[in-house]
């Protein structure tokens, strides 16, 4: 039979129903302001001006109530606006680009791995599967001492690849910002498994000659999150001294955490972690508003530690043969979503459109009492974002966030490209990702960048910046001779 009425579903864009719903809900209040301001303002302009006169005299309004009702005014702004969060600015960040030297090819890495490990040929095997399909790329770098044949862990080693790595970092910051040492007023170095006496925080201060009354912390064993954590507790103690300066350096010192041994969940860190650092310059100097790249809204942390499988998902122990090295449990993903989960479920209020509040509102009420079986929505955070950063801690931690946020391939191109091009760089992944953006040209005045990372412990944690300016192209940083072949094709599979 010939069909009677049209195809709506094929004629209506519904995309466009659901923007019109989102316009509506996002902006009810105004839609209905401007009808009563309008009404109003006909009304006043109808008046002649006498009755206008006769109005104001019927008030009977007089100097006392005036001066009180300023005065009254003057003292609820002052309370507002002195106990109104002070903003936080990030002013301008780094990254350290290893030398080309000490990149690490699939074929050398897997002639060390035979080497290393000859009586265990299934671990080397095993090593070559998880390169095959771990998404990184044939110019990431390790550090001189892993380059050795057996790879020299010495303490010396360890301490100069930190020097390195946050020396080269902190150097080009100051060189972007013309700060001088003299005006830091906060520091803080957070760096995983590393932590020598005396510290690395305290490392900085001697090599840059910092202030005797510098407020300096250094954190440890946080994980591949320790970045965010650092950010936290830089923003509460912006908030605690005004007028200050706070440098942030995030990164994870390989050389002593390279794994000897043949056990396969021990043997993952070695194929996904690679050198990397960053240092970043936060601010709550007014002066710095304009010059500043952006403004820090939120950070949500979120910590799974009470559970006992979140606890040891992540944990560093020795193998039977009393080799040291970090145990990567087959549990990682399925409590990084549930960790994940509960960090959007605090930070979702907080960014999303009123539509997308609404719908999840309706639709879990409608499960509760209609039906359960009822498909959960999913918030469109893309309606929040315009950029996502999500930690590059590996191909299957990309892959389950794009899918469970509904994200495109545009959106975690940054990430999927960080991590082929300088690997799992532990907590300072994330700035990799921003200069990644940054370098294409995508960043502009009012975007909004969400930042997520996952630790040990287990943790998950989100930082919300907004763009204060349009930033053009760099012509330095860690992406400058090679952004022009990015974005490049990830096969599933790289056969070796």
């Amino acid at each position: 039979m010939p069909q009677m009425l049209p195809n709506f579903s094929s004629s209506v864009k519904l995309k466009y129903v659901k923007l019109g719903y989102q316009y509506l809900v996002n902006h009810i209040l105004t839609l209905l302001l401007i009808p009563i301001m309008v009404g109003i303002s006909i009304e006043i302009l109808r008046l002649g001006p006498e009755e206008m006169v006769n109005i104001w005299r019927s008030l009977d309004i007089d100097l006392v109530q005036i001066l009180c009702s300023s005065f009254l005014i003057i003292f609820i702004c002052t309370v507002y606006f002195m106990s109104k969060p002070r903003s936080v600015y990030l002013v301008d960040y780094a990254c350290y680009k290893p030398p080309i030297t000490w990149r690490v090819p699939f074929s050398s890495f897997m002639e060390h791995s035979r080497l290393i490990l000859k009586d265990n040929l299934k671990s080397v095997d095993f090593q070559m599967r998880i390169l095959e399909r771990s998404g990184l790329g044939e110019e990431t770098c390790l550090p001189p001492a892993i380059h050795y044949i057996p790879p020299t862990p010495t303490m010396e080693a360890a301490r100069e690849e930190a020097q390195i790595v946050i020396f080269s970092a902190i150097d080009s910051l100051m060189q972007k910002t013309g700060i001088k040492a003299k005006d830091i007023d906060i520091l803080i170095v957070n760096c995983s498994l590393f932590s020598p006496t005396p510290s690395l925080s305290a490392m900085v201060v001697n090599k840059y000659k910092l202030r005797s009354n510098i407020k300096s912390y250094n954190l440890s064993g946080m994980g591949c999150s320790a970045g965010l954590i650092s950010m936290d507790l830089a923003k509460d103690l912006l908030q605690a001294h005004p007028n200050s300066y706070a440098l942030v350096v995030s990164t994870e010192i390989i050389t002593p955490n390279y794994y000897k041994g043949s056990e396969r969940a021990m043997l993952l860190p070695n194929c996904l972690f690679r050198m990397g650092g960053a240092a970043i310059l936060l601010s709550n100097k007014n002066r710095d508003k304009r010059r500043a790249k952006y403004r820090l809204v939120h950070v949500v942390r979120t910590h799974k530690g009470s559970d006992d499988k979140a606890y040891k998902c992540v944990y560093e122990q020795e193998d039977s043969q009393g080799k040291v090295g970090i145990n990567l449990s087959k549990d990682l993903m399925v409590i990084a979503a549930e960790a994940l989960k509960s960090n959007i479920t605090t930070i979702g209020p907080l960014v999303l459109p009123a539509s997308e509040q609404l719908l999840f509102l309706f639709t879990l009420i409608g499960r509760k009492i209609f039906n359960p079986k009822w498909k959960p929505y999913i918030p469109d955070f893309k309606q929040a974002f315009e950029h996502f950063c999500i930690h590059a801690g590996g191909r299957a931690v990309i892959d389950e966030l794009q899918k469970n946020l509904q994200l495109s391939s545009e959106h975690v191109e940054a990430s999927r490209m960080t991590l082929h091009r300088f690997g799992n760089t532990s907590s300072s992944s994330l700035w990799y990702e921003m200069s990644y953006i940054e370098a294409k040209g995508r960043m502009k005045k009012g975007d909004r960048v969400w930042q997520i990372a996952f630790g040990s412990g287990f943790k998950c944690n989100s930082a919300v910046w907004k763009c204060n300016r349009t930033i053009k192209t760099p012509t330095d940083g860690p992406w400058q001779d090679c952004i022009d072949r990015y974005p490049v094709h990830i096969p599933e599979i790289v056969k070796l």
